[in-house]
């Protein structure tokens, strides 16, 4: 096994530019598994004789489960290899898979979509983690990028087809999906080798050592904060439209437009991280938040709604996936739980922020929410771009 010192050498030295398709397949996965439940609980609200309030516990349980189960598995990946526990994950979602679409009711529902969740977790982290193994640092970000851009893909194609696939066929067809894209990740997994690691150390061991490094603490920090911005006050951006009498299919649509910048902006990555270091990249990746929920303040519209979408995704690209390759660095012999708790701390951002914005978007006061929220976006963009590069500057 690779010590620490050989770890960081690797992520120097020469090796693959990107990750094998069979990792961004099982990104893509747990994504579609992800963004597929919230189009479908007017269906299966309807089918399962349940009120729509109780419904929303299906997705809500998921979430929960599939963000707080991420240090678990991250652990897990130290300890007993990074393919092994992407395996045991996506068998684990396709036998929860089967039974959410066979679920009798809206209780063994529940329970099912919070199992499947839980499996589905472990994916992305792991796969972050992997190309942290595999792929050198100058070529991580990029590689990353990749990986976002399935994720991207995944997202905007279970949003797309849910509601489709969920009116036509029923809810649980598009719960059975998932089921065959993970056995084809299964397949696919097959051909790629396990990277080495370090020596495996004891769970609570690992986890102490991880959060008692400074740079990690600031990491997981500034996820925390990015994840309220831009996941958390992203979910508002349909209802502010929806607040100006515009329906929800226009104001759908008009978000969209973050998928969609975040696919184009992460073709841009590769070339952009050849030239510039990555303090840069953040500091152009938040201008997008910046302008995007400034524009909102002002005035919302279409227009500006798809414009602050489209800079949320531009700062998802840039902004994040540096955010991500930093997390991937610092502790290159803890890495899976580093990179864990990275995406942990994201996900608690992301409901953290929604609930404090929850009042003020009740009472439409969207010019205080947006603008309020512009100033805490330029604050971690600023915070983030300093301690990057002074990061860079200590560990050139």
């Amino acid at each position: 096994m690779d010590s620490p010192v050989n770890l960081r050498m690797h992520d120097a030295g020469p090796g693959p530019s990107r990750a094998p398709f069979a990792i961004a397949l099982a990104s893509f996965t747990s994504s579609f598994d992800r963004f597929a439940v919230s189009p479908l609980l007017v269906f299966l609200a309807a089918d399962l004789g349940a009120s729509l309030a109780q419904a929303v516990a299906v997705a809500g349980v998921y979430f929960l489960a599939y963000g707080f189960t991420q240090p678990v598995w991250g652990m897990l990946s130290d300890r007993h290899g990074r393919l092994r526990v992407m395996r045991l994950a996506l068998l684990g979602a396709g036998l929860a898979g089967v039974g959410s679409a066979l679920a009798p009711g809206l209780g063994a529902l529940i329970l099912w979509r919070g199992l499947t969740g839980a499996f589905f977790g472990g994916i992305i982290p792991t796969s972050i983690t992997f190309i942290g193994d595999t792929v050198p640092n100058h070529h991580r970000q990029s590689a990353l990028a990749d990986n976002m851009a399935a994720v991207a893909v995944g997202t905007a194609l279970a949003t797309a087809t849910a509601g489709v696939v969920g009116g036509a066929l029923g809810w649980r067809v598009m719960f059975a999906l998932p089921v065959l894209l993970a056995a084809g990740c299964l397949l696919a997994l097959r051909s790629v080798a396990e990277p080495e690691r370090p020596a495996a150390q004891g769970l609570w061991r690992t986890l102490a050592r991880t959060v008692s490094n400074g740079w990690m603490l600031a990491i997981i920090a500034l996820a925390f904060v990015e994840g309220a911005v831009v996941l958390g006050l992203l979910t508002l951006l349909a209802p502010a439209l929806q607040d100006q009498g515009l329906d929800a299919a226009t104001a759908g649509l008009s978000v969209a437009a973050y998928g969609a910048a975040t696919l184009v902006a992460s073709r841009l990555v590769r070339p952009l991280a050849r030239r510039w270091p990555a303090h840069r990249l953040i500091a152009l990746g938040g201008l997008g938040m910046v302008a995007g929920y400034a524009a909102v303040a002002l005035q919302v519209s279409i227009g500006t709604v798809v414009f602050a979408a489209a800079g949320l995704g531009w700062t998802w690209a840039l902004m994040h996936t540096a955010l991500q390759s930093w997390a991937t660095v610092v502790l290159p012999q803890l890495r899976g739980t580093a990179v864990s708790l990275f995406a942990a701390a994201l996900f608690a951002g992301s409901s953290v922020g929604a609930l404090l914005a929850g009042p003020l978007a009740d009472a439409g006061r969207w010019t205080l929410l947006f603008g309020v929220t512009a100033a805490v976006a330029g604050v971690v963009a600023v915070l983030s771009f300093a301690a990057r590069r002074a990061y860079h500057r200590r560990h050139p």
